[in-house]
């Protein structure tokens, strides 16, 4: 999907600042997804690698509705410590090549108190669209 990037400004870093979509297809949303594994269970209180493990549950729903990483038009980030996100930066830019590879969607990032599970350190809400053939 084509950017929105104006000519001068500064070239965003892990995202862009828009998509533009066009056309008829199918709009897929996802509910905001933990660290968590399959059944709940959260097998590490590390913040890169429960940004890995929300990013292949991601990776997984999006497979089942018949779309790719490349399909994603928008993240938002929930995190509760900055100093956890800041620290495991080289972590969670490998689960990001693992999972996203070189689709950097618009996101937004923030930083709040808590989350509904205690042990959860992030949250990632999903939009995507799927062009029809």
């Amino acid at each position: 999907m084509p950017t929105l990037q104006p000519s001068d400004w500064r070239q965003p870093r892990g995202f862009s600042h828009g998509v533009t979509v066009d056309g008829p297809g199918r709009w897929i949303v996802l509910a905001g997804q933990t660290g968590s594994d399959e059944q709940g269970a959260y097998t590490s209180d590390d913040m890169g690698q429960q940004v890995g493990a929300a990013l292949h549950r991601i990776i997984r729903l999006l497979a089942e509705a018949g779309a790719g990483p490349e399909h994603i038009v928008r993240l938002t980030w929930y995190l509760t410590s900055r100093s956890d996100y800041e620290a495991s930066g080289a972590s969670i830019g490998a689960a990001w090549r693992e999972t996203l590879g070189r689709n950097f969607p618009p996101s937004t990032l923030l930083y709040i108190s808590g989350l509904v599970d205690p042990r959860a350190k992030v949250e990632i809400e999903v939009t995507a669209f799927v062009p029809s053939a």
